[in-house]
């Protein structure tokens, strides 16, 4: 078996990524990047790989791996992607995704472009514009699309100051009774998700029922003995309570939907179909 090396950098390492290799290239990875989280001063860095096993001048390992550059990063490093050969895409855990050049000729790595306010919070709970961790990044040149704690998908351009397109969700517990929860979307959909049926046991993961509605397994293996009453019945692992009930609330897909409330029995819904609609028989 191959040697493996080791070096301890300080950090906690919360991403690792090589760098690709050009298209129609023979030659094997020889550079990657960290990033760091839950330290003082977190950061982004670029290292090196030689010849493994090679002695350099000094006795040491030249195919021990070097650091190249590195650059502050502002949050914990949630996501690490290569946009290009020298573009290094990451997503931070105070919403903000960065795009960091490297320099070959002088080893340096500098910010090329940055959405400071990609992924945050809005409405009731939350200051007018709180930060939402960007929990994960994925680049096809020219196209970046991120996604975070939020509930928003953001495509971006490496070329364009704001994103090119949001998807606008909303999600919402029921008030009074939280087994109940009701989603809306920017494909028209809006949906009750019922926690609270007990419904038997089904052929497969997902079955069609009736109201336009959907079963789906929430179930997990028993890991500890915990009084079910404690619970919530999104993460309860009695057998008994085994399905969620999804029902579509609309008669037919609309434009987006892009703000929903609900009180008691009643709900209410905006869409760009220049259209509200109201229930009063949520439950019924």
């Amino acid at each position: 078996m191959e040697e493996i090396y080791a070096k301890f950098v300080s950090q906690k390492i919360s991403k690792t990524r090589w760098r690709p290799v050009p298209p129609g290239s023979l030659q094997t990875a020889e550079t990657f990047a960290t990033g760091s989280w839950d330290n003082e001063e977190n950061y982004v860095s670029l290292w090196s790989i030689g010849d493994f096993g090679n002695v350099d001048s000094d006795g040491g390992f030249e195919g021990e791996h070097q650091l190249l550059c590195d650059i502050k990063h502002h949050g914990d490093v949630m996501d690490l992607q290569f946009f290009d050969q020298e573009r290094i895409v990451a997503a931070s855990s105070t919403g903000c995704v960065t795009v960091f050049l490297h320099h070959p000729n002088n080893q340096t790595l500098s910010v090329s472009q940055q959405w400071t306010t990609a992924h945050y919070h809005t409405g009731p709970g939350s200051p007018s514009r709180s930060s939402a961790p960007c929990t994960g990044v994925v680049c096809d040149n020219p196209e970046i699309v991120t996604v975070g704690e939020d509930g928003r998908i953001n495509l971006f351009r490496a070329d364009h100051k704001e994103a090119v397109r949001t998807i606008v969700w909303e999600v919402h517990f029921h008030p009074s009774n939280p087994d109940h929860l009701f989603t809306c979307s920017e494909d028209g959909s809006l949906w009750h998700w019922d926690a609270s049926t007990d419904v038997p046991e089904k052929s497969s993961l997902f079955n069609q029922g009736g109201r336009s509605s959907t079963f789906l397994s929430h179930s997990i293996s028993n890991q500890a003995n915990v009084h079910q009453s404690l619970i919530s019945s999104w993460l309860s692992t009695d057998p008994a309570k085994d399905r969620i009930e999804i029902t579509s609330l609309l008669p037919s897909r609309t434009l987006s939907v892009n703000s929903l409330d609900v009180l008691g029995p009643c709900l209410v819904c905006g869409t760009d179909a220049e259209a509200i609609y109201v229930t009063r028989q949520l439950f019924s």
